[in-house]
C-alpha cells in the first residue's frame, strides 16, 4: 500500500482576517510543496481549507483510481480539527461543520486516513508556506493601490 504524508497548515492575520494556506506532500522519494491564498478567513477555518487543498491535491496528483489504494497519514498544528476529525470533539460551529463534511467526504476516497496533532515546530514548513502566500498577497493588494 503507498503511504503518503500530509502537512498542511492554514494561516489567518486577524480572526477573521486575510487567509492562507501552506501543504508539503511527502511520498517515498518525492516531496511537493504547495500554497494558496484564500480570502477571509478564521484561524479555524484556514486550518480546515488546508487539509482539503492537501486532500484535492493528492487525489488530482494520483488520481481518483490511484487514490484508493493509498493511506493517507495528516500532520496538522491545530489540536482542535485532529480531535474534531478523530471524534474527540463535537463540531459545534456551524460554519466549521460544512469543512468537516468536505474533509469526510474526501477522505473516504482513499483506503486509509489518520490524522495526528504535531507541535508547530514539526510543521514549520506548512507555515512558512502559508505565511509566504500571505506575504505575496499583501504584496500584490499594496500595488493595487
Amino acid at each position: 500500500m503507498n503511504k503518503i504524508k500530509i502537512f498542511s497548515d492554514g494561516a489567518a492575520r486577524g480572526n477573521p482576517g486575510p487567509s492562507a494556506v501552506g501543504i508539503v506532500i511527502e511520498t517515498s522519494g518525492s516531496r511537493k510543496t504547495y500554497r494558496e491564498f484564500i480570502g477571509y478567513a478564521t484561524n479555524n477555518e484556514a486550518e480546515y481549507k488546508a487539509l482539503i487543498f492537501a486532500l484535492q491535491k493528492v487525489k488530482l496528483i494520483f488520481g481518483k483510481s490511484k487514490s484508493k489504494k493509498m493511506a493517507l497519514e495528516c500532520f496538522l498544528d491545530s489540536e482542535l480539527v485532529v480531535k474534531q476529525l478523530n471524534h474527540e470533539y463535537k463540531v459545534l460551529e456551524e460554519n466549521i461543520q460544512k469543512f468537516f463534511l468536505l474533509v469526510w467526504n474526501l477522505s473516504i476516497e482513499f483506503k486509509e486516513v489518520k490524522y495526528f496533532h504535531i507541535p508547530r515546530s514539526k510543521n514549520s514548513e506548512a507555515d512558512r508556506l502559508a505565511n509566504l502566500a500571505l506575504d505575496e498577497a499583501t504584496r500584490a493588494q499594496s500595488r493595487m493601490f
